[in-house]
């Protein structure tokens, strides 16, 4: 059996699907791509046993087969060549053989029955989505999804299908990000959680890409259908907990700031505060917000003043740094909106500009207690 295929178009497509394979598998099978040949095509697949991504590509071939190659050898040749056909004889004692301009390449393969075939979803419900818009879902909820091992539900983005909107929504019980599209619908209710590991094999592929996605799931299994290719993935099992009920309502202290500004002073000022709990204190009066951090273990301190537009009492309330970043460095507005009850209660952090039409994001973050 052989077959010819563009060497830069393989690569494209064998790279992204590298991103699947793990460093450290315990099935030996699972360091190869699995090529299926058949009808001038070549379908490419690679699997973790949670996720099977598979692609199509146009080759030449003469004769059906299927065999599994080792990924990490492939690649590794493949990234060495300038753009050109490459031939690939599938030898009967258990070797490719690889052609190109400049020379031949032998490498073992391994028989392609071994490799897990991919979950088929039954009765799967469907919703389509462009590209770019699950990509930006993605990339504006994921940082703030969990690592804890002994709560699987909070590792993951959950995806909230209705007839009104999607939602996504993501938290890590410190801080909460949901990103709602009132522009896109679905035909029926549906929830489900998403690993974290495929949605940022997604993130990448679909950034920018102005194609339609369309995504088909049941209760265990989800599935990404796009370009020409294919994502499967498990989905979490278990319930997602009721994020609305930590949102507060009543939330009288708003304060409206020129983003940029504000992430440069946090960055700053934080530089200054304890390493254990990376806490600053914003203290707002007025026109003004002061923002301090304190390490009293170094004797290092730092403290900004801003200007500000504030509505509500005077008040002080103290956020870990670090939340606090990684959320103002999600948004892409001017300014934003920061509301506030009780310093207690969780700050609520919304852009007040740079959005579509439809597409809405609220902030969450817990406060940390100030020790006067």
């Amino acid at each position: 059996m052989k077959f010819i295929v563009s060497s830069t178009q393989l690569l494209k497509q064998l790279q992204v699907l590298g991103g699947v394979i793990n460093n450290n598998n315990t099935l030996p099978i699972l360091d190869n791509f699995l090529f299926e040949i058949s009808d001038n095509q070549l379908k490419v697949s690679a699997s973790d046993l949670e996720t099977t991504m598979t692609t199509v590509l146009d080759i030449e071939a003469d004769q059906s087969g299927t065999v599994a190659v080792n990924a990490r050898l492939l690649l590794d040749t493949l990234k060495t060549f300038p753009e050109q056909p490459l031939t690939f004889v599938v030898e009967d004692n258990h070797t490719i053989e690889i052609s190109s301009d400049s020379g031949k390449y032998a490498l073992a393969y391994a028989d392609g029955e071994e490799f897990p075939k991919a979950v088929e979803l039954e009765s799967p419900s469907s919703t389509t989505i462009t590209a770019d818009i699950l990509a930006t879902a993605i990339a504006k909820t994921i940082f703030a999804s969990g690592n804890d091992d002994l709560r699987p539900v909070m590792s993951g983005v959950f995806f909230q299908f209705s007839p009104e909107n999607l939602t996504f929504v993501a938290t890590d019980a410190h801080k909460l990000v949901k990103y709602t599209r009132t522009d896109i619908t679905a035909n029926e209710v549906a929830e489900f959680i998403m690993p974290k590991k495929p949605l940022n094999l997604l993130k990448s592929i679909l950034s920018g890409s102005e194609n339609n996605v369309v995504i088909e799931y049941n209760d265990s299994n989800a599935k990404f259908i796009f370009d020409n290719s294919e994502l499967v993935c498990r989905l979490i099992d278990g319930k997602y907990p009721n994020y609305e009920a930590v949102i507060p309502k009543e939330n009288p202290n708003k304060l409206t700031l020129d983003r940029g500004s504000f992430l440069n002073s946090v960055r700053r000022v934080s530089i200054f505060s304890s390493k254990t709990t990376h806490q600053i204190r914003l203290k707002m009066a007025g026109t003004e917000l002061n923002i301090s951090a304190e390490d009293i273990d170094f004797s290092n301190k730092a403290d900004e003043r801003l200007k500000c537009n504030y509505e509500g009492d005077d008040m002080q309330i103290g956020f870990n740094s670090k939340f606090l970043l990684e959320m103002l460095n999600n948004l892409n507005s001017n300014d934003v909106l920061l509301e506030m009850s009780l310093p207690n209660r969780a700050g609520i952090l919304t852009p007040i500009d740079g959005l579509e039409d439809g597409e809405y994001i609220t902030m969450l973050v817990m406060p940390v207690m100030l020790n006067n």
